[in-house]
């Protein structure tokens, strides 16, 4: 679906069904990603679809409708920490096995051998365990731009920053996430 076409959508119900089918994956994995928690994660993204199909008569296509589903589910997370800041460090303190979901997640473009797929699997469990500590804004730019591979622009949108504050928080995590991976080695 192209830009604007929410705005058109004929009838809603077959369209917006289309649309689901097409962005639920890249949603569903965001937020799995941020919360790190698979039925918290189901949730929100089905809460992302519910925004959308309610205030699809307000989509004017200033954006994508990728960047305005990735906007809502955004502001989920933040809603979503904001609500339960005590119970989302508790999880983070036990993410084995969904960071392993998270990580049989990411698309795998070569074959591998066992031994490659384990250390692979250690290596993205590192990144996970060091995104997992970073600052909430710091958290959300590092996997829009490495989990959803947006652009600083789409990120700046999605998130309400400006593209510099973007920069600085994408600069500031990687600094961090590079630093603890080099602790662990």
């Amino acid at each position: 679906m192209e830009r604007g076409s929410l705005s058109r959508l004929e009838p809603p119900d077959e369209d917006f069904d289309s649309l689901v089918h097409l962005h639920r994956p890249r949603i569903f994995r965001f937020l799995l990603a941020s919360l790190r928690d698979r039925e918290t994660a189901e949730n929100l993204t089905q809460d992302c679809f519910v925004r959308a199909y309610q205030a699809r008569a307000q989509f004017r296509g200033a954006s994508s409708i990728a960047t305005w589903l990735m906007q809502i589910a955004a502001n989920l997370v933040r809603n979503h920490e904001s609500s339960s800041r005590l119970k989302f460090w508790r999880r983070s303190l036990h993410t084995g096995d969904d960071l392993a979901d998270i990580g049989n997640s990411v698309p795998d473009r070569q074959q591998q051998s066992p031994e490659t797929a384990v250390l692979v699997q250690e290596q993205v469990q590192a990144i996970w365990a060091a995104a997992g500590r970073l600052p909430s804004r710091q958290r959300t730019v590092f996997l829009l731009r490495f989990v959803e591979d947006m652009d600083l622009l789409e990120i700046a949108e999605v998130t309400g920053m400006k593209e510099g504050t973007v920069k600085a928080h994408l600069f500031r995590a990687l600094h961090t996430v590079r630093a603890r991976l080099e602790e662990t080695q």
